[in-house]
């Protein structure tokens, strides 16, 4: 399975494709996309385009994204919020299904505590993917989301084909957390 890791940013989105194959997981490509300084729709449209570009590059099974957390400067917030948009865009256009995890997740899965500096997750996807060398810091987020979703990918379809015996009994899943 080919997994596509997008690490939003409207300056700069990172983007990391893995191959999982059974318990392995090899590196494939990562990279970054710069948008110019410009106005927020040309901004978008450089996301949008250079995102459809790796799905037709690189052809992922699947996709991943980190979750936008609430910022302190709402203004920021509803930005990446826009940046994000516009590259689960890019993916769903791709007939791509697209996983959504939070920072913390991310950070555990690959980390394995939540409260990882940046420089620990980078250290982490470089063992994790036998890289020669430290990726760039987005590059690695979006590395990072694509081994998270690779870890937590059939945890989530085990629980996707359980559901509907779990409807039965009064119970449900969202997000991936069984409600009852």
């Amino acid at each position: 399975m080919r997994i596509l890791g997008i690490d939003p940013g409207l300056r700069t989105t990172g983007f990391g494709v893995i191959d999982k194959q059974g318990h392995k997981l090899a590196y494939v490509a990562s990279g970054t996309i710069k948008t110019p300084d410009a106005s927020l729709p040309e901004r978008l449209k450089v996301i949008l385009a250079s995102v459809s570009e790796v799905v037709r590059t690189y052809s992922p099974d699947c996709a991943a994204i980190e979750i936008v957390f609430v910022n302190v400067n709402p203004q920021s917030t509803l930005l990446l919020g826009q940046a994000r948009g516009a590259a689960i865009c890019a993916l769903v256009s791709g007939d791509l299904g697209v996983a959504e995890y939070t920072a913390l997740q991310i950070k555990q899965a690959v980390a394995g505590h939540g409260k990882a500096q940046k420089q620990q997750v980078q250290d982490m996807v470089q063992r994790l993917l036998s890289l020669p060398g430290l990726p760039g810091s987005d590059a690695a987020d979006a590395l990072a989301v694509a081994i998270c979703h690779a870890h937590s990918g059939d945890a989530l379809a085990a629980l996707a084909a359980l559901a509907p015996s779990l409807a039965k009994k009064g119970l449900r899943v969202k997000g991936g957390r069984l409600i009852g």
